[in-house]
């Protein structure tokens, strides 16, 4: 079946009739939507609509992530044929999966920026999707926030990243890819007690009462307690997930803009991610995949991989 399909299917994004089921389009060809779902703009019956945000206008150093979507979209059309490895079910069978397409904004009207992007994912909110967001810089997690916030109120943030990026920035209109999250806690839409961030090894005093657990822990204690203390924390609050490609050490994600050596393995970070099951996830984001400094693709290639995980837990999710 599968190679009958490759003979005769072609651009899955824009000729399936479906939003459920694997795509058995060759790799190599066609036009590359996440997974080879079909790009629509009519949310009627999702359960998870992946958005692209090619923003990389907050950047401190290398630039390149507004390529970031793109590229791993492509990268994901190495696994829309198979089920994803290691789940006791198949979200790409079970949950209506749809691509939503890029976000369009004014790229030389930054001020405008983060109101478009919040009133954006209201829109999937609203059409009783959740949203896993394709940055981008990772500023853009805080106007998704916002708009997460208004539908579910304070969340528990599961945070894996190099870098904390909550440095301390009162100025609310100021866009910047290190200061959000303390936006977003002083902004009261992240509490602090009940969340928690993983592979930190950039040093910052004040956590805002969010919980660390540091790259040199994880290698410590390993992926399965690291998982344990992270259901503790959270429990059943509502969450989101934001994965900072960086939270990887350079040697599995270079094209990333301020990459820190000492980080997770990518066998790490799959195996936390999975064993993040049962989490109350209600969206999620994978960002700062800068393609122009990586020239293997391997780190687009983990975001997919990640992005694909962060399906699965909404997925699973869904399921409860």
């Amino acid at each position: 079946m599968a190679l009958e399909d490759a003979k005769t299917r072609v651009d899955d994004a824009f000729t399936r009739s479906d939003l459920r089921g694997l795509s058995f389009e060759n790799t190599f060809g066609g036009a590359t939507s996440f997974l080879r779902r079909r790009y629509t703009k009519d949310l009627a019956g999702v359960d998870i609509a992946v958005t692209g945000v090619p923003f990389d206008q907050a950047v401190t150093n290398r630039p390149g992530t507004r390529l970031g979507p793109r590229a791993i979209r492509e990268a994901s059309a190495l696994q829309a044929v198979d089920p994803p490895y290691g789940w006791p079910f198949n979200v790409l069978e079970d949950c209506a999966i749809a691509d939503y397409g890029d976000l369009a904004f004014d790229y030389a009207n930054v001020p405008e920026f983060p109101g478009r992007l919040t009133d954006h994912i209201r829109g999937i909110l609203q059409a009783g999707a959740a949203p896993l967001t394709l940055g981008g810089d990772h500023y853009i997690s805080f106007p998704i926030l916002r708009a997460m916030a208004e539908k579910h109120g304070p969340l528990s943030l599961i945070h894996f990243d190099a870098h904390s990026d909550t440095w301390p920035d009162d100025d609310m209109a100021r866009v910047d890819h290190g200061t959000m999250f303390y936006k977003a806690v002083k902004s009261g839409l992240v509490d602090p007690a009940r969340s928690v961030q993983i592979g930190i090894r950039t040093t910052n005093a004040d956590t805002l009462g969010v919980h660390i657990i540091d790259a040199p822990e994880v290698h410590l204690i390993g992926p399965e307690e690291v998982v344990a203390r992270v259901h503790q924390i959270v429990g059943d609050h509502p969450a989101y997930l934001s994965f900072d490609i960086d939270a990887l050490d350079p040697a599995y994600a270079p094209g990333t803009g301020t990459p820190v050596w000492g980080g997770l393995t990518s066998a790490q970070a799959a195996a936390m991610l999975r064993g993040l099951a049962g989490v109350n996830l209600k969206g999620g984001d994978v960002v700062e995949v800068s393609p122009p400094f990586d020239t293997t693709g391997a780190t687009a290639i983990a975001g997919a991989h990640v992005a694909v995980e962060i399906c699965c837990l909404l997925g699973w999710a869904l399921r409860a």
